[in-house]
């Protein structure tokens, strides 16, 4: 049995930077992480593409002027994309390219259901996101899908009053190499314990017990970084049982569904711009969601689509290639049947499925924008959780989450004494 001022559960954003904390203290703390990798929902994949860095995870570093993890990129040399806009450069009806006034008058429709939401957030209303939009008009599939994968949950299931919360400056720069890559990177110094499983954690005396695929750790403080999901899915066993508080926040701020599909083509798409945004829609058939494309990913011959709501669980449980058939189909709207012929690999994502993970990112359910200040409150006994879920305002990001890792491992050290 090894004995620790911190064990730190988890080797994603949070639990990096709570190590690249207690490392600076000079205290003992072991991270520990169920996987094979570091990261957690920020990964990159270099191995799918040969030769090509695909972020299966986080991938922009959002809000960037105010990012932590710019100014890491930058003081490592570390190269990104200054993006102006999310709004796509072309949009695909029914395989047919809409010209330029329904592509402006679509994303008008789009930016104004998130103002009703946030200004419904703004006036203090916790009320679903959907219940405050115009869902009447033709645009509303396209607004629903930006409002789900940016929420990872769909919008009748959307806070307003959390996503008003988020403070967004709207600069979302993707990183070249990865940003799963930068993650890591940044934190490379911070020693970590792969393949350890934690099973339980017992904060009936002290020091806090912790039972691992590796045997019994024991610490003044634990710092627990697993995401909403796991937390409420009895994974791990708590001994004494979570608050009431934290229970219910966790059930009430779940982790939703946003997946991708990436394909490997022959050559880049010809007539598409570096890192090009491309929506597709097909009206009147509801089986056949909208998705949105990177064409031509950092010049290379890569196209990735991202997935959510309703859509992307039910694809998901249905197996990877039912996932990819489905952004094949939208792909061959794009660019004609000849598509198919150029695909040289396909992968999708499958994070609610992940049994370390169970979700994308955090969504405070209607009624229940409070839920993150119940994650944030210390737990009696030396437990602090950390994690996206539990930041006020940058909820859903990495940068989040490292800030969130960075002030867990402050209260536990002075928890500590």
């Amino acid at each position: 049995m090894s004995d620790y001022n911190v064990i730190v559960i988890g080797a994603g954003a949070a639990g990096l930077a709570a190590g690249e904390a207690l490392a600076r203290a000079g205290v003992s703390f072991a991270v520990l992480e169920a996987k094979a990798r570091v990261g957690g929902r920020a990964w990159t994949d270099e191995r799918i593409f040969p030769g090509i860095p695909f972020d299966r995870g986080c991938h922009w570093i959002h809000s960037a002027s105010h990012n932590p993890f710019r100014e890491i990129a930058d003081r490592l040399d570390v190269d990104y994309r200054r993006m102006g806009t999310r709004r796509s450069s072309g949009l695909y009806l029914a395989g047919e390219k809409a010209d330029a006034a329904t592509t402006r008058a679509a994303w008008d429709a789009v930016e104004a259901a998130f103002a009703a939401a946030d200004a419904a957030g703004e006036a203090g209303r916790d009320v679903d996101a959907q219940s405050v939009c115009d869902t009447a008009g033709p645009w509303w599939p396209l607004a629903r899908h930006w409002m789900s994968l940016l929420s990872a949950m769909p919008p009748e299931q959307i806070s307003t009053l959390d996503l008003a919360a988020y403070q967004d400056t709207k600069e979302n720069w993707p990183v070249v190499s990865g940003y799963g890559a930068l993650i890591a990177r940044a934190s490379a110094h911070v020693p970590v314990h792969l393949d350890v499983e934690v099973s339980a954690i017992d904060r009936s005396s002290t020091p806090i017990r912790v039972a691992t695929s590796r045997g019994t750790l024991r610490a003044r403080s634990v710092i627990l970084t697993v995401s909403t999901n796991i937390l409420a899915s009895g994974r791990i066993r708590f001994t004494p049982a979570l608050p009431d508080a934290v229970q219910e926040a966790a059930l009430h701020c779940p982790t939703g569904v946003a997946e991708k599909v990436a394909f490997l083509l022959d050559a880049p798409v010809e007539g598409f711009e570096d890192t090009a945004y491309i929506d597709t829609m097909t009206s009147g058939d509801p089986a056949r969601a909208p998705i949105n494309f990177v064409v031509n990913h950092f010049s290379q011959p890569v196209i990735v689509g991202q997935l959510c709501g309703e859509t992307a669980r039910e694809l998901e449980a249905a197996g990877e290639p039912a996932m990819v058939d489905f952004g094949l189909a939208a792909l061959k709207d794009v660019f004609g049947s000849g598509i198919a012929a150029r695909i040289r690999r396909a992968t999708a994502t499958r994070w609610s499925s992940d049994p370390h993970i169970l979700g994308a990112y955090s969504c405070a359910l209607p009624g229940h924008a409070d839920a993150r200040a119940a994650l944030r409150a210390p737990i009696e006994g030396g437990l602090f959780l950390a994690g996206e879920a539990v930041s006020a305002t940058a909820f859903s990001t990495a940068h989040g989450a490292r800030q969130s890792g960075l002030e867990a491992a402050r209260a536990a050290l002075s928890a500590a004494g």
